[in-house]
């Protein structure tokens, strides 16, 4: 018999994945597995299972490839002309976290349980992360 996995008996767990020297894309693919939970033999696409998840060392990820050069973030103000871009070159000097974040972001879906997923993700590009009161596991790619 199939059992269905009800929101009230759903536990979480925390886990760090050390991205230094990792390719960001494999780190992202990761990450988001392991917030939806896909890794439990429990997994019900339609309940939030997914556990916490803390990347740690984004500065230290890597990109394959001209991907530094050739690879844009692009994004929309909704003014008319806005279309801003910035090189990944520049974005993982300035603001690593934010590669990793919109690398996890595309992997999950847009939907109410996709919103819940992203709150449970924390990014920090040193090593450093003020989560150890929650006893976090380290996660092995």
């Amino acid at each position: 018999m199939t059992t269905m996995p009800k929101a009230a008996e759903i536990s979480r767990k925390w886990y760090v994945i050390d991205a230094e020297g990792k390719p960001l894309g494999r780190v992202a693919a990761q990450a988001a597995a392991l917030l939806r939970g896909k890794h439990k033999t429990t997994f019900t696409p339609h309940v939030d299972c997914g556990d916490f998840v803390i990347i740690v060392n984004c500065d230290k990820a890597v990109l394959t490839g001209k991907k530094l050069e050739k690879k844009y973030l692009r994004w929309h103000t909704g003014w008319i002309g806005h279309l801003k871009e910035i090189q990944y070159a520049t974005l993982m000097q300035k603001n690593p976290e934010k590669a990793m974040q919109v690398a996890v972001n595309g992997m999950i879906p847009d939907t109410v349980i996709g919103r819940n997923e992203r709150r449970r993700l924390h990014v920090y590009a040193g090593s450093e992360h003020p989560h150890a009161a929650q006893k976090p596991e380290s996660y092995e790619l």
